[in-house]
């Protein structure tokens, strides 16, 4: 058992948010610090629409780096992009403590944070400050809980990070901002992606290639999943759909002490779902535009299982609260072993034909 695995099993000890925080601070200081592996090259792939070209497929999900604080840390973990945030304009406290809650039992995890985070002045100054070298980083971006126009934080928010990141993410999708969710409704998606795409040819003309992602949630209908898809396919600044966020549902099969608090669930009995809505969309959009995995991944099956449904790449984050930060290398180190197992010469070869 390495030192990584024996300081996840300690960090466990304290209440969830504590220990997150501790995580961040133990990264910040060089208490955890990782030594950077180069990937098989069999690992690396393009996004076809987007054209970002990824070490390896699998990205750390935004809620672990809001404040943009330890992303050049993670991307030496092994994570092929690390996606920062959710940020908003202004500073915010987020929801009352406790909100964050570990299932164990269950190996999921309820948040209600509410978009606690340092605001968009220290993210972009964080940013900013590290060489583009370091790796592949997006900037996830939101609006204000208190915000009289919500499209227009999100406005805010492209503009700001534009220039220092790789990719940008707009979160319509958190359960845990009351209202925002809606922003998934037809005429109101039409509009932000109308402000927003304003906004992103704006900014391409300084600073090209920026691609843009939507992050979805996983509680959509048929009709839902058709409206999104179109309004996003007539979008031609948009690169594609992170499918997907949390799920304000709660499985019958949920044990663990804390399943009935408000908020957000991901962690493995996500998977399915998410994985089923990222289906879905892929049904609908093909490859015209990129689809990114998330919820539920703790495997090297579960990367296989969202790439076979339409991914192109996937994210993760809940798994690491349990299996701490070196199950990256060894995910990796078994979709390598599945690769030899079935004579496939690249990640890509899991995807649809």
């Amino acid at each position: 058992m390495s030192l990584f695995d024996l300081a996840t099993g300690a960090v466990r000890i304290l209440p969830a948010e504590t220990a997150h925080r501790f995580t961040i601070n133990g990264l910040k200081t060089g208490l955890a610090k990782p030594t950077p592996e180069l990937d098989d090259p069999r690992l690396a792939t393009t996004l076809k629409k987007s054209g970002l070209k990824l070490p390896n497929p699998i990205g750390l999900a935004a809620g672990f780096d809001k404040n943009a604080e330890v992303f050049a840390q993670m991307l030496a973990f092994g994570f092929g992009f690390v996606e920062c945030g959710t940020v908003t304009p202004r500073p915010q406290v987020g929801n009352p403590r406790p909100r964050l809650f570990r299932l164990s039992d269950d190996q999921a995890v309820i948040n209600r944070m509410g978009f606690n985070n340092d605001g968009l002045g220290l993210y972009v100054r964080r940013l900013s400050a590290v060489p583009r070298t370091v790796g592949i980083v997006g900037a996830n971006v939101g609006a204000n809980k208190d915000s009289d126009d919500r499209i227009a934080d999100y406005v805010a928010g492209v503009k700001a990070v534009w220039p220092y990141c790789t990719y940008l993410t707009i979160n319509i999708s958190s359960p845990n901002t009351p209202g925002l969710r809606g922003l998934q409704d037809r005429g109101a998606l039409e509009e932000l992606l109308g402000r927003v795409g304003a906004a992103a040819r704006e900014m391409d003309a300084a600073v090209k290639n920026r691609p843009v992602f939507l992050k979805i949630a996983p509680d959509l209908d048929d009709k839902a999943i058709t409206d999104i898809a179109e309004v996003a396919l007539a979008q031609d600044w948009l690169a594609g759909l992170i499918v997907s966020n949390t799920t304000i549902d709660r499985p019958e099969t949920l044990t663990s002490q804390h399943k009935g608090e408000t908020g957000g669930l991901s962690g493995a009995p996500l998977m399915e779902k998410s994985t089923r809505t990222l289906a879905a969309f892929h049904a609908v959009i093909g490859d015209r535009l990129d689809l990114i995995g998330a919820g539920g991944i703790a495997s090297a099956q579960d990367v296989i299982a969202k790439l076979r449904a339409g991914a192109q790449a996937v994210q993760l984050y809940s798994a690491l609260v349990f299996h701490g930060p070196l199950l990256v290398r060894r995910i990796k180190a078994d979709l390598v072993a599945a690769m030899d197992a079935e004579g496939l010469t690249s990640i890509e070869a899991f995807r649809p034909a």
